[in-house]
C-alpha cells in the first residue's frame, strides 16, 4: 500500500522551445502525514541504451507533507545539448519524474518527448549542423506510471481522542 498517490502531473509550458525550462504542477494524495521530505527528480533520457547519458535536470524536496491533497510546482532545467549524441537529438526521448521517500523510490512517471524543428522547411530538410535555438519539444500527455513498494514507517493516530500514536510500516 502506498501512502502517496499521484493524482495529476500538468505541464504548464507544453509545447515549448527545446531550450525552455520544464514547468509543471504535481498534485498528489497523502493518506498519512509524512514528517520527512519527499524527493522529486526530473531525468532526461536521450539514449535509452546508454544510462551514462541520462541527465538529471533538477530535483526538489517537498515536506514535511500533511495528509490530504497536496500540490507543488516544479521547474527543471533543459537538457545540456553537449551531452546528447547528435543522432539522438531529433525524434523521441524520455522524460522521467521520480518520487522517493527516505531514499526509496516509490513512483516513476515516464513521458515521451518529441523534438523537432519549429518550421516545416527545416523538418523536411534538416540542416547539417543541429540548430538548437530552432528546436521545439512536445511532451506526450499519456504517462507510463510505475509504482514500487517501499517501507513508509509513519505514525498513525488510531483514535483521534487519544493522543497515543502507533508506528506503522506499510
Amino acid at each position: 500500500m502506498s501512502i502517496v498517490t499521484i493524482r495529476n502531473v500538468e505541464f504548464i509550458n507544453n509545447p515549448a522551445k527545446f531550450s525552455d525550462v520544464y514547468r509543471f504542477r504535481v498534485t498528489f494524495d497523502c493518506i498519512a502525514s509524512l514528517p520527512e521530505d519527499l524527493e522529486w527528480k526530473l531525468i532526461y533520457v536521450s539514449s535509452p541504451g546508454n544510462e551514462e547519458l541520462d541527465q538529471e535536470l533538477d530535483d526538489c524536496l517537498v515536506g514535511p507533507v500533511p495528509s490530504g491533497v497536496n500540490s507543488f510546482e516544479f521547474e527543471g532545467s533543459p537538457p545540456d545539448p553537449s551531452k546528447i549524441p547528435p543522432e539522438d537529438v531529433l525524434g523521441v526521448a524520455a522524460l522521467i519524474l521520480t518520487g522517493s521517500y527516505k531514499d526509496q523510490e516509490f513512483v516513476r512517471v515516464g513521458y515521451y518527448q518529441n523534438t523537432e524543428y519549429d518550421n516545416e522547411e527545416m523538418k523536411e530538410t534538416p540542416p547539417a549542423n543541429i540548430m538548437f535555438d530552432r528546436l521545439a519539444r512536445d511532451i506526450s500527455t499519456k504517462p507510463r506510471v510505475t509504482r514500487f513498494q517501499i517501507k513508509w514507517c509513519v505514525s498513525i493516530c488510531i483514535f483521534p481522542a487519544v493522543t497515543d500514536t502507533i508506528l506503522i510500516c506499510l
